[in-house]
């Protein structure tokens, strides 16, 4: 169904109706939602890889790697364990409470929106779903326009799945998120960037609405002296040219020891050449840019120093080619802004407290990569924060669903994947369940016993 946005405020109201019935509180009820979805997901797996590469020009290969394993896999696990996360958990009870017994109890939040980006639009519009499906709550999900073909199938899988009183799906652009952001939520659950965040929590502000924010940053990515170059390179090269560079966790720019640079530069022109061919152009596997904006936003960058590897670009059909942009000054453009795109801009460091106070001068980032020896790379992580963090790997934590994915400070705030998804979509209630038939006399007044509740307390 195509909702209009005079149609946002009636679908709410019936998505808490629905949520106030009870029928999402039943753990079979949210497995039986999440197999729904699941089984929608595979049926329409491959209309999701032909709008992948019409949107974005994602392979098959890739969107599976990046799209539909990691949403199939999620759902599996919430499967799995959906009913252990939602037991009561019994929690200590201190003598001064004799003879009661303490719970914590997780109930769902109530009704949710979930507004999702285009990056990598399947998984974090759907995982976040599973989340709140998981959790026991409602959702009503706002897909990104910019990619509306992946959009539309997302819909299809959605409103296949489920009634519009469960889980609905608004399309369009700025104008509905503001008319989104205008109804009272029990959680926005938001992906997107720092600069969009801000509205967003101004909005939840209003209504004391809690807000997930999984946004960006600039990643750094540090290869030290005492690297393996050629690891290094490759796992850095393909970390940056994943999904054209437009990932939040992307490494964003290169620190390298100045012993190796040189060693660092050549090795990943080689790994370049070795994924993408001579030709990156040409290759299946290369995304393009999602719009002519974002097109020209990442181009403009090249300017800001000089090309040492790629620089080739075509408007016409949105393709960039890995670039290495050596002289970048950390005033520069490139240096300011979240590049979001496949140009790669490398400043050199002699030793490790350049790096650490470089760092820890600017906005905390949502990833942290290090190439070096792992005590160095745990000092580092040490003495710098980050949403997330890899040493000798970029990208690879957000694909393990038992760690926790998310952002500190400007990188955004909130952790989901796994059991953390279940807890972001939850209150954790402190439940105190005491009997009737037993009462201890010295917490009431007029504190005739005060030397007894003394001794307990100590």
């Amino acid at each position: 169904m195509n909702y209009q946005i005079k149609d946002i405020p009636a679908v709410v109201q019936a998505q808490k109706e629905f949520f106030r019935s009870g029928a999402t509180l039943d753990v079979k009820y949210r497995k039986a939602a999440l197999r729904r979805l699941l089984a929608s997901v595979e049926k329409h797996e491959k209309e999701i890889y032909d709008a992948l590469w019409h949107d974005l020009h994602k392979s098959e290969e890739e969107a599976y790697l990046c799209e539909t394993s990691i949403v199939r896999n999620e759902i599996k696990d919430h499967l799995r364990h959906v009913a252990r996360w939602a037991k009561p958990k019994r929690a200590a009870t201190p003598l001064t409470h004799f003879p009661s017994c303490s719970r914590v109890l997780s109930e769902p939040l109530g009704s949710t929106l979930i507004i999702a980006p285009w990056n990598y639009p399947v998984t974090l519009l759907l995982c976040p779903l599973v989340g709140a499906i998981s959790a026991g709550c409602t959702a009503v999900l706002k897909p990104s326009p910019y990619v509306p073909q992946v959009s539309a199938v997302l819909q299809t899988i959605v409103e296949e799945a489920f009634e519009p009183q469960y889980v609905a799906v608004f399309q369009g652009h700025r104008d509905v998120n503001t008319a989104l952001l205008e109804q009272r939520w029990d959680l926005i659950f938001f992906t997107g960037s720092p600069a969009l965040a801000k509205t967003v929590m101004a909005a939840a502000a209003k209504n004391l609405t809690p807000v997930i924010l999984e946004l960006g940053g600039k990643s750094p990515c540090i290869v030290d002296r005492d690297a393996d170059i050629e690891v290094a390179a490759r796992r850095i090269a393909w970390g940056k040219t994943l999904n054209c560079g437009q990932t939040c966790i992307a490494p964003d720019y290169l620190l390298l020891h100045k012993d190796i640079k040189e060693r660092f530069v050549e090795a990943f022109r080689e790994e370049l050449v070795a994924m993408h061919g001579e030709d990156p152009a040409q290759s299946p596997h290369y995304v393009r840019m999602v719009s002519d904006k974002a097109f020209r936003r990442v181009t403009g960058y090249l300017s800001d120093g000089k090309i040492i590897a790629g620089g080739h670009f075509d408007a016409a059909s949105r393709y960039i080619e890995p670039t290495l942009l050596d002289g970048v000054s950390p005033d520069d453009p490139v240096m300011q802004e979240e590049i979001f795109g496949p140009v790669f801009p490398i400043l050199e460091f002699t030793g490790r407290q350049e790096v650490v106070d470089f760092v820890c001068s600017r906005e905390k980032p949502l990833a942290f990569y290090y190439f070096g020896k792992d005590r160095d790379g745990w000092e580092m992580l040490r003495r710098t924060s980050s949403g997330g963090a890899c040493i000798n790997d970029t990208i690879m934590h957000f694909a393990n669903s038992r760690l926790p994915f998310g952002g500190v400070g400007n990188s955004g705030m909130g952790r989901y994947h796994g059991a953390e998804s279940f807890r972001a979509f939850s209150n954790r209630r402190a439940v105190i369940d005491s009997p009737r038939s037993f009462d201890l006399p010295f917490r009431y007044m007029p504190y005739k016993l005060m030397w007894a509740m003394k001794m307990l307390l100590r």
